[in-house]
């Protein structure tokens, strides 16, 4: 059985580490064209096949709501970061799309976010990066 006391201290530790590590790294969008929840939006859309993702799939994999997602995306389209169209699979649904200038302006800023994730993590060697990736897909029942 888990210790109690050991788990909320790990927990505590855990959810410190990443509200300092989010705050310190929010310096890579201070001036930039997009804001961090854009970024986010853009990570899943323009890794996906062909820069284009399922809005469903794009909802589970965000930290907002739904209905946050869904006044998000609309921005973005108004922006010319992405572009919406009804889900040919699903006339419910909709499929979201990086358009150029969305891609870009994700690249620019990844070089530079890529860098400070990179620099933030420095203090764990490779072992214990592989560890925290292992451990934490455990949590998340990946």
């Amino acid at each position: 059985m888990t210790d109690r006391e050991l788990a909320l201290q790990a927990w505590e530790s855990l959810f410190r580490a990443q509200h300092q590590l989010l705050a310190e790294m929010a310096v890579d969008f201070e001036g930039s064209a997009l804001a961090q929840v854009e970024y986010d939006v853009l990570l899943t859309v323009v890794r996906a096949p062909e820069m284009t993702s399922r809005l469903r799939d794009i909802t589970a994999r965000s930290l907002i709501s739904q209905p946050s997602v869904s006044r998000l995306i609309d921005r973005m389209v108004t922006r010319g970061l992405i572009s919406k169209a009804v889900d040919p699979e699903d006339g419910r649904g909709a499929v979201i799309t990086a358009t150029d200038a969305g891609a870009k302006a994700f690249r620019q800023l990844a070089t530079v976010h890529g860098r400070t994730i990179a620099e933030k993590m420095s203090p764990l060697d490779d072992a214990e990066l592989a560890t925290l990736l292992r451990l934490t897909q455990k949590l998340r029942g990946v």
